[in-house]
């Protein structure tokens, strides 16, 4: 083995162990901001009221609790998938691994700006956000508001965030260009619509 041969081993290597670095990285992340809404919502699930913007409906409360714990257990799920990826070797399993991070960041995403849209114009008075009747007995709108947009949405945004960053590590930088074009164009696209949908613009458009 030639001297130029022993130094591109060397620099494919420098390349390869910052990348897997980044990787294992990014996932750790992934999962401990996953685990940290998780214990928001089982603090609900388990009966927690505090921050609660509103009552609940006494024939209601183990619905809404269940709805919780059911979210939480989820996340306690979701925590472990970032480890998997990066645990995967073989390529299309690797490939499946890149194609589900790509679904879900764009839905949270799409899921975190939609919403934080919606709550300004709520807080604005342009717009009034619909809750289940069958839920809930009565509803603070703006201690909702202010709470979806500085407590959940931040966290769906953040977590879409490292997400896609952990799909796009795994790809190899011929494909990455797609994948960042893609998800732009996709999550540009459903927040538009999202948007449209909670103004009401959209129903209108499709009827007349």
């Amino acid at each position: 083995m030639t001297d130029a041969d022993n130094l591109g081993n060397e620099t494919s290597t420098r390349e390869v162990a910052p990348s897997a670095a980044r990787l294992r990285l990014v996932a750790v992340i992934a999962a401990a901001w996953a685990l940290l809404y998780a214990v928001y919502r089982f603090y609900y699930g388990l009966g927690g009221t505090w921050g609660v913007p509103g009552i609940i409906r006494e024939d209601a409360v183990g619905t809404f609790r269940a709805i919780n714990l059911f979210a939480a257990t989820v996340l306690v799920i979701a925590a472990a998938a970032p480890f998997v990826l990066v645990l995967l070797r073989n390529t299309r399993l690797r490939a499946a691994g890149v194609v589900a991070c790509w679904i879900i960041a764009v839905g949270c995403l799409m899921h975190a700006f939609v919403d934080i849209i919606q709550r300004i114009l709520s807080l604005q008075g342009v717009i009034s956000v619909d809750y289940p009747a069958t839920l809930w007995a009565e509803v603070d709108r703006r201690a909702a508001d202010l709470q979806d947009l500085f407590g959940n949405e931040p966290w769906f945004l953040i977590e879409g965030v490292l997400i896609w960053v952990l799909g796009y590590l795994c790809l190899r930088p011929a494909t990455r260009r797609i994948y960042a074009i893609s998800s732009i164009v996709a999550v540009s696209v459903l927040v538009v619509v999202g948007v449209l949908a909670a103004i009401g613009t959209l129903g209108r458009l499709i009827v007349g």
